[in-house]
C-alpha cells in the first residue's frame, strides 16, 4: 500500500497550497482519510479527517481556513489550505484508516510526508 503526499512547498503569510495524496493498491472508499501534521519539536497532530461517508473533522486550528476532500473514483484525498500562517509550518502526512468487524481488523497506512513552510 502507498500513499504519495505532494503539492507542499513554500509560501508566504495569506498564501494558499493544495495537498493532494494518491493511493495505490487499497481503494479509498472504505477508508476515513487524515492529513495530520508535525512541525519540529512537536508531536504529530490531526488536521483534517474526513470518513468514507463524507463527514469531516477539523483541528480548531484550521477550521475555516482549510477544507479537506475526497475523489473516490481518482483515490485520492485533498486539503485545500488558505489563509496560511507561519504557525502552519510544518511535515504533513497522509493517512488511512479502516476497521473491519469481522474479522475485526484495523487497517492504518501513512505517506511519507510532504514539507509545508511558511514565510511571515
Amino acid at each position: 500500500v502507498q500513499l504519495q503526499a505532494f503539492g507542499g512547498g513554500l509560501v508566504q503569510a495569506g498564501g494558499s497550497l493544495r495537498l493532494s495524496c494518491a493511493a495505490s493498491r487499497i481503494n479509498i472508499d472504505n477508508y476515513a482519510m487524515g492529513w495530520y501534521r508535525q512541525a519540529p519539536g512537536k508531536q504529530r497532530e490531526l488536521v483534517a479527517a474526513i470518513s468514507s461517508s463524507g463527514g469531516t473533522d477539523y483541528a480548531n486550528s484550521v477550521k475555516g481556513r482549510f477544507t479537506i476532500s475526497r475523489d473516490n473514483a481518482k483515490n485520492t484525498v485533498y486539503l485545500q489550505m488558505n489563509s496560511l500562517k507561519p504557525e502552519d509550518t510544518a511535515v504533513y502526512y497522509c493517512n488511512a484508516k479502516r476497521r473491519t468487524n469481522w474479522p475485526l481488523r484495523d487497517y492504518d497506512y501513512w505517506g511519507q510526508g510532504t514539507q509545508v513552510t511558511v514565510s511571515s
